[in-house]
Formats: C-alpha cells, sequence, structure tokens
C-alpha cells in the first residue's frame, strides 16, 4: 500500500498481489483499502476488473492511488503477471498449483528493479516453497529468508489485537491457553508445528543420503586415540610426553603433505568420556572445493591432552583463516583456550536451533554442488547420515547413533563445523621477518670491515 501510493520520484510502483483463490484476493484487496484509509492515502474505491485470458476472463480487483499506481490482485495463473512493471507478493505460496511458473513470470519483473515477495505457511518438506527456503539458507538463491512463528506473531501483539477486536481482556494466562488450544485442535501435533511454527513436515529419511555421502567421499584416514584408565592416571607430564610422541608419528607426515598455498580452516566437536571429540581440518583449493585432508577421533582423552592435540595441529595448518568449536558443556574450556591463543579467529559455538538452520543447509548444498571432499569411512558415513530434520531444523537428534550406538554423529557436527568455518569471511596474517642485525664491533665496524653508522645492516 505505501509503495502503491507514493509518487513515482519516492519510489512509488503498482503491487500485484497473487493468490490462491478468489476468496483470499477479495481479502487482501480489503486490507489495502483499510490501511489506505488509516494512513490518509487518496485512493479510490475498490474496483473490479475483467482479464481476458485464452481460456476464460479472468476477474480482478483493484485500488488505484492519486499517485497514478495501483494495487492489484490477480489470479494464480502466470500469464496474468506478464507485460507488467511492479513488485509482487505471492500469497500461500507453498499452495500454488504452478508455484514454478508463477515465480518465473513475477522474477521477469525484477529487471526494472521491482521486487518478488512468497508468502507461506508450510506445505511439506520437499515442497518447492521449502526447497527456495533451504536453498537460499545456503547462499544458492539470493532471497531474503524471514521466519515468524505463532510465538514471534504474540510477542509482537498478535493475541492482543485479537483480544481488542474482539472486545476480550487480554491476560497472559488466556493467551497461554488460546495458543494450546491451537496446537491441541490440529489433526497431528506434525500438521500444528507446520502450520504455527514453521516446521516443514518431512516425508521421511536422512537429511544427506548414503549415495551422495558416498560420491563425495575419498582415501584419506581417520586417525583414533583412545585413552585407557591407566593413561589418565599418569602425571600430567608422562601423558604430555606420550601424546607429543603419537603426534609426530601419526599426525606430523599427514600435515606435511597439506598444500601450503591454499587456506586452511578447522571444526571440533567436543566429547570427554562419553560422547567422542573429532578434530576436522579443512582445505580451501583454488577453485574453492573444501577438501578434509584428515579427521581425529578422539575418546576418553584428558581436557589437557585434547587441548595439546589441537595446538598441534593448528599451528602446522597452512594459511589457518578461522575455527570454530563446539563450546556446549565442558567443551567451553577447549573454545575458551583455543579463543586465548588463536585471538579473533576462533568463534566458540554454542549449538542451536538457529545454528544448524543457519549452517546444515549450506553444508547440504556442499555435497549437492559436489563443492566438498571428506574421508571415505563408514562411521563419518553414519554419523552424516544420523542428520535428521527436528521440527523442521536439520541436525543430530538427541539420541545415540552409530552401529554399536556409541556415537552421536560427532563427526558431522565436525565437518559442519569446519566447513562453516571455511565460509568465515576471515583471512589469515601473512608476514616476512626481518633478518636479525648484524653484529658490529665497538668501532663502528661490521665483522666483514665495512662501516655500519647505525650499527645494523
Amino acid at each position: 500500500m505505501l509503495s502503491a501510493s507514493a509518487e513515482k520520484a519516492a519510489g512509488g510502483t503498482n503491487h500485484y498481489y497473487v493468490g490462491s483463490n478468489k476468496e483470499m484476493a477479495i481479502e487482501f484487496i480489503d486490507a489495502c483499502a483499510m490501511w489506505a484509509k488509516s494512513f490518509n492515502k487518496a485512493a479510490g474505491e475498490i474496483e473490479e476488473e475483467i482479464l481476458e485470458d485464452e481460456d476464460k476472463d479472468i476477474l480482478t480487483f483493484n485500488i488505484r492511488f492519486a499517485s497514478g499506481f495501483k494495487i492489484q490482485a490477480l489470479s494464480s495463473n502466470p500469464s496474468n503477471l506478464r507485460g507488467r512493471q511492479g513488485n509482487v507478493t505471492i500469497d500461500e505460496a507453498a499452495f500454488h498449483d504452478r508455484l514454478a511458473e508463477v515465480l518465473k513470470a513475477a522474477l521477469a519483473l525484477t529487471m526494472w528493479g521491482a521486487k518478488v515477495r512468497l508468502i507461506s505457511t508450510h506445505n511439506g518438506w520437499d515442497n518447492l516453497f521449502n526447497e527456495l527456503i533451504q536453498d537460499s539458507r545456503a547462499g544458492k538463491k539470493r532471497y531474503s529468508v524471514h521466519r515468524i512463528t505463532l510465538d514471534d506473531a504474540c510477542d509482537q501483539g498478535l493475541y492482543k489485537r485479537i483480544c481488542q477486536i474482539r472486545g476480550m481482556a487480554w491476560s497472559q494466562q488466556a493467551e497461554d491457553e488460546w495458543k494450546a488450544n491451537l496446537l491441541k485442535d490440529t489433526a497431528t501435533v506434525e500438521d500444528a508445528r507446520e502450520e504455527y511454527y514453521c516446521e516443514p513436515k518431512q516425508g521421511g529419511g536422512a537429511y544427506l543420503n548414503r549415495m551422495l555421502i558416498e560420491s563425495r567421499m575419498v582415501d584419506a584416514p581417520v586417525i583414533r586415540y583412545e585413552g585407557t584408565a591407566e593413561f589418565n592416571t599418569w602425571p600430567e607430564h608422562m601423558r604430555e610426553a606420550e601424546i607429543k610422541d603419537w603426534c609426530n608419528e601419526q599426525l606430523t607426515p599427514l600435515l606435511l603433505a597439506l598444500n601450503p598455498s591454499e587456506q586452511h580452516a578447522f571444526g571440533e566437536d567436543f566429547g570427554r568420556s562419553g560422547d567422542l571429540t573429532v578434530l576436522a581440518p579443512i582445505a580451501i583449493s583454488q577453485n574453492l572445493l573444501r577438501t578434509v585432508p584428515f579427521l581425529v577421533e578422539l575418546k576418553n582423552v584428558p581436557f589437557k591432552n585434547q587441548e595439546q592435540i589441537v595446538y598441534y595441529i593448528n599451528d602446522r595448518l597452512p594459511r589457518l583463516m578461522a575455527l570454530k568449536f563446539d563450546a556446549r558443556g565442558n567443551g567451553q574450556y577447549l573454545a575458551e583456550q583455543a579463543a586465548y591463543k588463536y585471538g579473533q579467529r576462533v568463534e566458540q559455538v554454542m549449538l542451536s536451533q538457529s545454528w544448524y538452520l543457519e549452517n546444515m543447509p549450506k553444508l547440504k548444498a556442499a555435497f549437492e554442488d559436489d563443492q566438498i571432499r571428506l574421508p571415505k569411512d563408514a562411521d563419518v558415513l553414519n554419523d552424516l547420515r544420523a542428520i535428521q530434520v527436528v521440527k523442521g531444523v536439520p541436525k543430530i537428534p538427541d539420541v545415540k547413533t552409530g552401529v554399536k550406538k556409541d556415537r552421536h554423529g560427532d563427526a558431522a557436527i565436525a565437518i559442519a563445523m569446519a566447513y562453516a568455518a571455511s565460509l568465515s569471511d576471515i583471512w589469515e596474517a601473512d608476514w616476512t621477518p626481518v633478518k636479525e642485525p648484524e653484529s658490529v664491533n665497538e668501532t663502528g665496524y661490521r665483522e666483514d670491515g665495512h662501516f655500519s653508522k647505525q650499527g645494523a645492516w
């Protein structure tokens, strides 16, 4: 309404609304007319217009403004958008039978600077609307994603407005009961979460399928170390010496084999006695292919020795740019120590719904676009296959994973961390050290007999 009522010099333009049925079009136009009156914008009465189509005449609804622009509610026939200029809103996009064709027609308007908005509740995980959202979060599409749940709407006053319109007294208890009844009255919990909490229903299966994962696996090692009860009782200096020898034997050859001209990043998932700690360096090649050259899995290893191994690896990664550490629970110690050592390149990640929602689609896109390589290993495969869509969010579920149920998707989290770190807008600091000053005797002459007035060359 604001853009259609504005003058051209102020960014005014036509606005086209595409709903899935006539009732939605009428409701939208009525709402626009109400707001135009509230904002005191000069507008004509709602008018009906007949558009001639190849198959049948189509009824549209218009509001014309003094600016010369209009709001027009169209049918979902893609041809109705052809040859027009202005912004487009596609409402309940997930429920359009021909969304791809409508979107193709709408996007043609963006050549002239128009904006296209898709608004909808979800209609299943495999729906095109959700695919566009996942691609946008992965950076494959340029859309800006805005997620508004029932709780968000209530925080911004939805139920209070309902009470105002219906002449009811608002209370927090009444609001909570109202929300609970909405969820309870829906046919299934999955339907309720989809309708009110932006959580598309999953059709079943893993987030990443086996064939896709295996196609990105290469011959690369997974180095494993498990601390014994005896080892963990040794004095610290003895454990440190043991781990140093292990690093020299197992990790040094792998680190020396890395390409010194490539940038590297690092990801970590923490575990102590129950889950594993997995360390995942990642190399970024000239063509932007991301390669995990090796993984390190630590089981039942004391904190200080985990710290020792982390430093051993990262001190030797060429052109190290960014590091992401799992900072939940006991992992916060190692993440904090790494931040002290490597500074602002380290992000201490508190894994959350929002982190998964932002980063897992990018990881999936890397697999789909053939932009990642990782070690060929059965446990790594199972960890990645453990990623499930839980309440609309791709994440590791809160259950044990793996064939023996002794893992928790540990390698998947470390790889996701490493890939996210490789996308960070951080560059490694590099320099060339200045040579030490040459020795000068008391007379001001260098040892080779040349005079040095400043005492250094």
